[in-house]
């Protein structure tokens, strides 16, 4: 089997390109990458280029504008790697008779209400990105393509930035903290997404009618606040010198940190369909959380 996966040096496409690998024969690409193959969303005919040459039987597409905040100030970039590149992904994929994997967002919802939101439920995105992010699922929908599309939320992994390395510093950095707790949802590892993907693959290019939409987040809810907590509390338990400590975060509104891009308050995501489709029970939150503070405190 071929698998091309773009956006490798990502999150979600650094843990991918290992899980990906034991599938088959990998070409991993970024919009770096160079020696006649284009990994660049901006680039559409050298995309579309790159998968002619390639010919893969599966196209994981792990690449996107994910600056919330600057999407506002940049649509039309948002929608070109958001939208129209996954529309180019998907009508050669489909030409080609490849599949399709691409990664979506609870951003496509409007954040109402507290229960957790199911695939068949009405879309509503609050800004650009989430706008941009429904369209590329649409456009992959429309092309007739073999795919699968999982909406994820709150994603963060232990390479690179993430929450829990930002709470850590500031815990140590400053003489109080405040959180936002009224944002809920669940911290989803890209270990678990790459995991959970390369598993769906597998069974996919079996049973081809399980092409469609997903969740895929970690299992459980919380807030940012409790969130930090949880942060802080491992951290100090497990020797880690803090100025704040877990019981004296504050807790504060959205409103009281405005954003460029409105966030959802409902971040919530049932994984119902995607645990009875492929036969899985998702982890806890929690417990994806914690082994990523014990990597990357060593501990």
């Amino acid at each position: 089997m071929r698998i091309l996966l773009l956006g490798k040096h990502g999150q979600v496409g650094w843990e991918l390109q290992r899980a990906l690998a034991p599938l088959g024969d990998l070409t991993a690409l970024d919009r770096h990458s160079s020696g006649g193959l284009c990994g660049d969303l901006t680039d559409l005919q050298g995309l579309a280029d790159t998968i002619g040459k390639l010919k893969p039987d599966v196209i994981v597409n792990a690449a996107a504008h994910t600056a919330v905040d600057k999407a506002e100030s940049e649509p039309e970039l948002a929608r070109l790697i958001n939208a129209q590149a996954c529309g180019v992904l998907a009508q050669t994929a489909a030409g080609i008779g490849a599949w399709l994997v691409h990664y979506s967002t609870d951003y496509v919802f409007d954040g109402r209400g507290d229960r957790p939101r199911t695939e068949m439920d009405e879309t509503g995105p609050l800004g650009v990105y989430g706008n941009t992010k429904l369209a590329g699922e649409r456009q992959i929908q429309q092309s007739g393509c073999q795919h699968l599309i999982f909406r994820t939320s709150w994603v963060y992994a232990a390479r690179g930035q993430n929450f829990a390395k930002t709470m850590l510093r500031l815990a140590q950095e400053r003489d109080s903290l405040n959180v936002i707790n009224d944002q809920i949802g669940a911290p989803t590892g890209a270990e678990l997404i790459a995991d959970v993907s390369a598993h769906a693959i597998r069974q996919a290019l079996h049973q081809p009618e399980v092409s469609g939409l997903y969740h895929l987040a970690a299992k459980g809810e919380t807030s940012w606040h409790d969130y930090a907590r949880l942060v802080l509390e491992f951290a100090a338990d497990h020797g880690v010198a803090l100025t704040v400590q877990a019981a004296d975060i504050g807790a504060i509104p959205t409103s009281a940190y405005p954003t460029p891009a409105k966030r959802p308050h409902n971040s919530r995501l049932s994984t119902e369909k995607l645990e009875q489709t492929f036969a899985l029970t998702l982890p806890s939150w929690q417990a994806g959380v914690i082994r990523m503070l014990t990597e990357i405190l060593g501990k």
